[in-house]
């Protein structure tokens, strides 16, 4: 298996230094030669949009997706309508910082009622695709590992994301296979191969035994069990050469200084990745 020779794909999504601001984020991507940018909806509000969009056209920093959208399901049908409408928002902003990907964490059931849940998920996203297509944004769904369905996404594998993907046939939807969420299933290949032509995005962590905290127990590349390499292959089989973020929740690596991280980073992503 290769392995990469430069940063030329390399994305800071900006969870990874969860502690730094827009500014911040931008400026030590410069600083490391770090080519993408992956936002958090809550960071680019606290700069603000236009000052964000601003801050990456003056870096030259492409921007490869936004996070997040989804979590459509609600106890009232006043609630729904409103998680659409925070949707075409969050489509509206992708479209202003220059990205074409917003990211959906498609979120948990109001009921104990999965299937119902799923159902809407779909729904909700066919009504949001002529909006996206109209703004030249692409949704990318993210498969949540089981562990999430509780509380996160009932789109729970990468298998479940392909048969909307499937159902809905737009060219404004595809996957995003994050490893964390896709590593384990025995059918990860398969379905990377099934989901050729519309995969989104590809994201890169690691799995670490013992797995420290369901949220905040990500490693950085290398620290783990997955193959990492192994599944950079397969999502190129299938056709993906977009860029490849690196994006980990865990709390000792938000606590170190950005710039450590960084080249910490860059180092593991072509040593691992």
């Amino acid at each position: 298996m290769a392995a990469l020779t430069d940063l030329s794909r390399l994305s800071l999504n900006q969870i990874t230094t969860q502690k730094w601001s827009v500014p911040e984020a931008v400026e030590g991507c410069l600083e490391a030669e770090i080519p993408y940018i992956s936002f958090w909806r809550d960071k680019v509000a606290a700069t603000g949009l236009k000052e964000t969009a601003r801050l990456v056209r003056e870096a030259g920093l492409k921007v490869s997706s936004l996070c997040r959208g989804g979590w459509f399901d609600d106890a009232t049908k006043e609630g729904r309508l409103a998680r659409l409408e925070d949707n075409r928002r969050a489509i509206e902003e992708a479209a202003t910082i220059g990205t074409d990907v917003l990211v959906l964490v498609c979120g948990p059931a109001a009921s104990k009622d999965q299937d119902t849940a799923r159902a809407y998920v779909q729904d909700s996203i066919e009504k949001l695709l002529p909006f996206a297509a109209g703004h030249g944004v692409k949704l990318g769904i993210e498969p949540m590992h089981p562990m999430y369905a509780a509380e996160r996404s009932v789109i729970v594998s990468l298998g479940q994301a392909n048969n909307i993907v499937k159902q809905l046939n737009h060219p404004n939807l595809g996957v995003v296979v994050d490893v964390f969420h896709v590593w384990w299933d025995p059918e990860v290949y398969n379905q990377i191969e099934a989901a050729a032509g519309t995969i989104l995005g590809f994201h890169v962590s690691d799995w670490l035994v013992p797995l420290p905290d369901i949220l905040m127990g990500r490693g950085m590349m290398g620290d783990g069990v997955i193959e990492l390499r192994r599944l950079r292959e397969a999502v190129e089989a299938a056709g993906y050469f977009g860029p490849i973020e690196v994006e980990i929740f865990n709390q000792a690596i938000w606590n170190t200084p950005g710039k450590e991280v960084l080249a910490r980073m860059s180092e593991r992503y072509l040593e691992h990745v």
